[in-house]
């Protein structure tokens, strides 16, 4: 039998995977790499949302270019014009989203996705992104304001991970948690959601609920659209060849370039708390591969910090309800010993 290799290597030499993990991975840089090197690479600078130019309530400007320190300073005022990420339900109410009671009622229902027998993880019932709810038309500042409302979601999701995964360090010392991976799995099913994918329905509540923030969605990447319009030299009929505006105007081609150019960003906000490494090297050139450390980001070769903007998993290119298979895999493994 082959050794068992990790991520990139795995792809050049023909070994095997060591887990599911990894060859989620492998495939997932695979797919990257093609969305970036096809006509997706002409879009993503006209894509990229920048924090400086989105607005804070009353229209103000936000004044840090980086997620962490943007929300450190203005988290009150966000939560405040956007909703808490992490708290309410479907019936309103306040969740202790990691509580012992929520886990016995995961356990003894499974919360069904609309994907039939595919079945939503514990982590992903109360995924924070309540704030979501409150997204609002930005018009010409589309591009710039959802960043920030999926930055906020993404860091206070990153901090409920943290907390759980210390937890659940406690409670299963043979098997430790390795918050990076939760991390990568939470990014993926946010990144889900923005390029209209996720299978995670919940309750009637939750469905209805998720209806309605498909619809803005949709009305958000149209504004986003008709603003890549005005900035292209021949607008509508070069915008046509990329995005082929759709009857239903869903924008999955333009939602999918978005995140592309976006992903980085959204991944900083998620680790802004973060410790660890990442569970295989896959920072950096393809044939020297190295580890994503300290704050689960890759580091930068010129500055030697974790800053750059290279994001170590590939989970987000990973079909979801693959992605849940082996977490539920691992979580009941986990339990088992």
């Amino acid at each position: 039998m082959a050794r068992p290799v990790s991520g990139r290597a795995a792809a050049s030499s023909g070994e095997e995977d060591e887990d599911a993990k990894h060859m989620f991975d492998r495939i997932g840089q695979q797919v990257h790499d093609l969305v970036k090197k096809d006509d997706a690479k002409n879009y993503i600078g006209d894509l990229k949302g920048l924090l400086t130019s989105a607005t804070l309530s009353g229209g103000e400007l936000a004044a840090f270019p980086e997620p962490c320190g943007l929300i450190k300073n203005e988290g009150e005022n966000l939560i405040r014009a956007r909703g808490h990420p992490c708290r309410k339900d479907a019936n309103e109410s306040d969740v202790n989203r990691f509580s012992v009671k929520e886990q016995a009622e995961y356990d003894n229902k499974k919360m069904k996705c609309s994907n039939g027998d595919a079945c939503a993880p514990f982590r992903r019932l109360y995924l924070c992104n309540k704030n979501f709810q409150k997204i609002n038309n930005y018009s010409s500042n589309a591009k710039h304001n959802l960043l920030l409302d999926v930055c906020l979601a993404a860091k206070y999701e990153g901090d409920s991970l943290k907390h759980y995964s210390e937890k659940l360090n406690v409670t299963y010392t043979d098997s430790p948690s390795q918050i990076c991976t939760m991390l990568a799995r939470s990014f993926a099913d946010i990144g889900d959601i923005v390029r209209g994918k996720d299978l995670y329905s919940g309750n009637t509540k939750e469905k209805n609920r998720r209806e309605k923030l498909e619809q803005k969605l949709k009305t958000i990447f149209g504004d986003i659209y008709e603003e890549l319009k005005k900035d292209r030299k021949n607008g509508e009929e070069e915008l046509q060849k990329r995005y082929k505006k759709d009857e239903d105007k869903n924008f999955f081609k333009l939602r999918e370039d978005w995140w592309t150019a976006n992903r980085a960003t959204v991944w900083k906000a998620l680790t802004c708390e973060a410790y660890g490494t990442y569970f295989h090297a896959t920072c950096g050139e393809s044939r020297s591969p190295s580890m994503a450390k300290n704050n689960c980001r890759c580091k930068d070769k010129e500055t030697g910090k974790n800053d750059t903007d290279q994001v170590p998993t590939y989970f987000d290119y990973v079909p979801q309800f693959l992605r849940w298979f082996e977490e539920w895999a691992e979580d009941f493994c986990r339990k088992k010993k």
